[in-house]
């Protein structure tokens, strides 16, 4: 009798959950249909999907509008914002806290330093003249180094805590030094450094979201194969040890991943924050589970909608000045912070 009630709460646990998987990416094609259309000129779904289907069929302005500017940024919003979140919910199950971020390793502030170091401080690393690509080179190159540093202690340092306060460490340190380049910058070079650290999706192509879908769907798979062992983390390293876990490789992979997705998005798209932070909640009160074989899959869905919606606001709120797209999302993560905080203090 009791496991017919059991097996029975389960079929109606997994009907709900897949209820909502499928109204969820419903909603997701909806959006990113919506902004594609939305903008200082007004398409239709029925314009959008014509000029997706076939360009040649269409007015030529709106053709290149819609596929050379709207699609590419669509497209960016929708894999950046997946990275991001699925690079918080790793994060936050590696370090068993729920108000970690892509950006507490400091990798962010790596990207930032090194954006700083090419706009700021004229080192063009190697290249002869400053452009978007070598702004690009340089963010990636401040990320790898910061999460080598950080994958590098990883191997090293048993407790998770002290790792989590080395990499705020490092990402300090970054800052300061970035802080002290910002105060002997050049106006002009100030103001477009500024700009970037604001965070858009707004100088996509289509040659940086290749790159960027190129990145981040084999690192996004790659976690169907490391389902198990992050479920066992969730009860902490001895009980993931006691499963037969390698505790110190499976810390790298982790952190590696996490690392490479925050990069990749961070060296286009500028420091964006609170998405990896408040996804990963918004997707565990939607689905109401800790198993992470919903969670991964719901938090990619989610991070997709969550940055494309913000993104549209950003651009749409107060046409046509654009906000920078941090600073909508700060208005979705910072109440889930206090909310978050208020509710462990609750339980204590």
């Amino acid at each position: 009798m009791l496991e017919g009630v059991a097996l029975n709460s389960i079929k109606k646990r997994r009907i709900r959950q897949a209820s909502i998987f499928v109204i969820i990416t419903l909603i997701l094609i909806i959006t990113f249909g919506v902004c594609i259309g939305v903008g200082s000129v007004q398409y239709t779904l029925k314009d959008v999907f014509a000029t997706i289907i076939n360009r040649a069929s269409v007015d030529s302005t709106m053709a290149d509008i819609i596929w050379d500017i709207r699609v590419p940024r669509a497209i960016a919003a929708l894999f950046g914002g997946a990275a991001l979140a699925v690079s918080g919910i790793m994060l936050q199950v590696f370090f068993r806290n729920p108000i970690v971020e892509p950006f507490v390793l400091g990798i962010s502030s790596g990207a930032v330093f090194m954006v700083a170091l090419v706009t700021l401080g004229g080192f063009t690393i190697g290249f002869v003249a400053l452009s978007p690509f070598v702004v690009f080179i340089a963010a990636l190159i401040g990320s790898a180094v910061v999460m080598a540093v950080v994958v590098a202690f990883a191997s090293k340092v048993k407790d998770i805590v002290t790792l989590l306060v080395i990499g705020l460490m490092v990402g300090y340190i970054c800052s300061a030094a970035t802080n002290l380049m910002v105060a002997f910058a050049d106006k002009e070079a100030l103001q477009g450094f500024m700009v970037w650290t604001m965070g858009s999706f707004s100088g996509f192509t289509w040659d940086s979201v290749w790159i960027l879908i190129l990145c981040c769907v084999p690192t996004i798979t790659s976690l169907a194969f490391i389902m198990k062992p992050l479920n066992a983390f969730l009860l902490g390293e001895e009980y993931a040890k006691s499963m037969g876990v390698n505790v110190v490789r499976f810390r790298m992979v982790l952190v590696l991943i996490a690392s490479i997705l925050t990069a990749i998005v961070t060296a286009f798209a500028g420091p964006i924050a609170f998405i990896g932070l408040a996804v990963p909640h918004i997707t565990r009160q939607i689905f109401s589970t800790s198993d992470n074989r919903i969670l991964v899959p719901g938090t990619v869905i989610m991070g997709g909608l969550v940055t494309s919606i913000c993104d549209l606001i950003a651009r749409t709120l107060f046409a046509p000045v654009e906000l920078p797209i941090s600073a909508v999302t700060a208005f979705i993560g910072a109440p889930i912070v206090i909310y978050l905080i208020l509710k462990r203090r609750n339980s204590l």
